[in-house]
This record gives C-alpha cells, structure tokens and sequence, in this order.
C-alpha cells in the first residue's frame, strides 16, 4: 500500500526514433523520480509549447540529436505513485514518430536523465523500461512504475498562479469528428458564458484524472449527446494558447488546451440528448454536411472538419 500522496498532472510528448533495428532509449538519472529505468526520450510540454516543439526539444536535451517529427503515433495516460516524493502524477502522454537531422549522441551529467543508447528490441526486453515505453514499443510490461492505490478526486479544472502573477491552466482533451450512418455529422452548441459561447462545437471535452483520452472521449459523448459512439481512429493532435481567456470563472486565466481528435462512428444514432445540464453544452445536434456552411463553427471544428473532408 502506498501513502496519502498528492496529486499532480502534467502533458508529456516523447518520441520513438529507430536507426535500423536500434531504438533510441535514454536512462533516468539519480535526479529523478524513477533512476536507472529507461525510456523514450522526451519530457513535459511547457505551457503554452507545442507538443511537437516538445519532443524536437527534449530528444536534442537528452540525446544531442536534432529530429524531425514524422507522425503522431499514439495518444494515452497513466498514473503512476512516486511515494519518495509523495506524489500521484497523472501524465497525458503524445508519443511522436521521428527520424535523425543530425548532430551526436551524447550523455549528461547532474540532469534527470545521464545516458542516451541505441539498443535493439532484444537488448530492450532486458532493462527496466517505464511502462508506457514499453507498451509503445510492443514489449512486455516490465512493471517498474508505481501503480497508485486509487485515483484522487481532482478537479477536471483549476488554474494557478503564474510566475506573472496571472491565473494559469494547461488542459489535456478529447473531441470526436463524429458521424452515423447516413453520414450526418454530430456538433454541441458552447453555452453563453463559455469560450466561444454560441459557437458549434465537437462532442468531447477535459479528460479526468486517472481516464484514458478514449475513455474519457466516449464518457464525453454520452454526457453530452446522449449518443454512443465507437473510436475508429486518432485524427492528430492540436495544441493552442489563449494568453487571457474569459470564461464562467469571471477572471482571466492564461489558458493552454491540448486537444486529441479521434474519428468516432454511431452505429445506432438518435435524437441527442444533453445528460450534463448547466454545463458548456447548450445544445447538441445532427447536421448534414451541407448545412456545415451556414453554422458558426469554433475555429478548432473548422479546422477538423476539414481535415476528414466534411467541409
């Protein structure tokens, strides 16, 4: 059993970068959470950074190299409980696909990672590897992370102050590009009040500590829409900053959302329902895609319903 610890969350962006049939792999040092275990090179988005921008940051800190990202691979979470530091951490995890610019491989020293190796999947099996490096890399799960005991109940928002003085918050979501079998596409009214207030919205929203951004999206979809729907894919991944959002809150609030798209089917659509009353949902409805162009969209629906060509 471990102790009572405090909870804390953070987005993370990490890359999988192959040489042949070598994976780049980097080793935590005595300065972190986890010495001695390795993974995937990467670390914590900043607010306000792009996760892309994260991963070409982090993997040159690291490793020396400078890489170019190629693909979005996978999307997922996990807790894990660091009882030394009395912490629960919940991390939203964006694992990139990458390929080597240049520069050398090297190692560091008094940093929270000290060596950075190409190994193979063989040579891989046999170190203590983070979970999620090893699920990335379809190996077994050598268990070296501390699974907490339970999940802490934490808000699905809240800011704190930044070093300016002003409120700050950092969001890890889920939206659904969702459609049913004639085609018609599923979009949310945002409440007055709200960021985009009477605007046309995906289905989605804040994942909750502990729940995987697929879970969390299908949760989403039902509190919202009254619709049950079924992942078929990860579309991308979005990441945006609003330096004085307004909201219900009352305050400004620099605000950074990074977002998960998925493509999302209902099978058996009906009339949406909003279960989540008094919350950023208004209304929810079906649309055809030729009635897309008289709605006002948020500029992220805009932006994604382009991309699966339904505008």
């Amino acid at each position: 059993m471990t102790p009572a610890l405090q909870p804390l969350r953070r987005i993370a962006a990490y890359c999988v970068c192959a040489d042949g049939d070598e994976i780049l792999l980097v080793r935590a040092s005595a300065k972190s959470g986890t010495p001695g275990v390795w993974s995937l090179p990467g670390g914590a988005v900043d607010h306000g950074e792009n996760p892309v921008d994260t991963v070409v940051r982090e993997t040159a800190a690291e490793t020396g190299l400078s890489v170019a990202v190629v693909r979005l691979r996978d999307v997922l979470a996990d807790m894990r409980a660091l009882p030394t530091r009395s912490l629960t951490i919940h991390t939203d995890r964006l694992i990139y696909e990458v390929t080597v610019r240049g520069g050398a491989l090297r190692d560091r020293v008094g940093q929270p990672t000290d060596l950075a190796r190409w190994v193979t999947l063989e040579e891989a099996k046999e170190l203590p590897l983070r979970r999620f490096t090893a699920d990335a890399l379809g190996l077994p799960d050598a268990a070296t992370d501390i699974r907490p005991d339970g999940v802490p109940e934490v808000p699905s928002f809240y800011a704190v102050p930044g070093p300016d003085g002003l409120h700050r918050a950092q969001r890890f979501a889920a939206y659904a590009v969702c459609t049913d079998r004639r085609n018609r596409v599923l979009l949310t009214r945002v409440a007055d009040g709200y960021p985009g207030g009477g605007s046309w919205h995906l289905p989605g929203g804040g994942t909750d500590f502990g729940e995987q951004p697929g879970v969390a999206l299908i949760r989403e979809l039902v509190e919202e829409t009254g619709q049950e729907g079924r992942i078929v894919e990860l579309l991308g991944v979005a990441s945006h900053r609003d330096a004085a959002q307004l909201g219900p809150e009352g305050y400004p609030i620099d605000w950074h959302g990074v977002r998960a798209f998925y493509r999302v089917q209902v099978a058996r659509s009906s009339r949406p329902v909003i279960h989540d009353v008094g919350g950023s949902t208004a209304e929810a409805r079906w649309f055809d895609p030729e009635d897309l162009d008289e709605l006002p969209l948020t500029e992220v629906t805009e932006e994604a319903l382009r991309g699966v060509g339904l505008r």
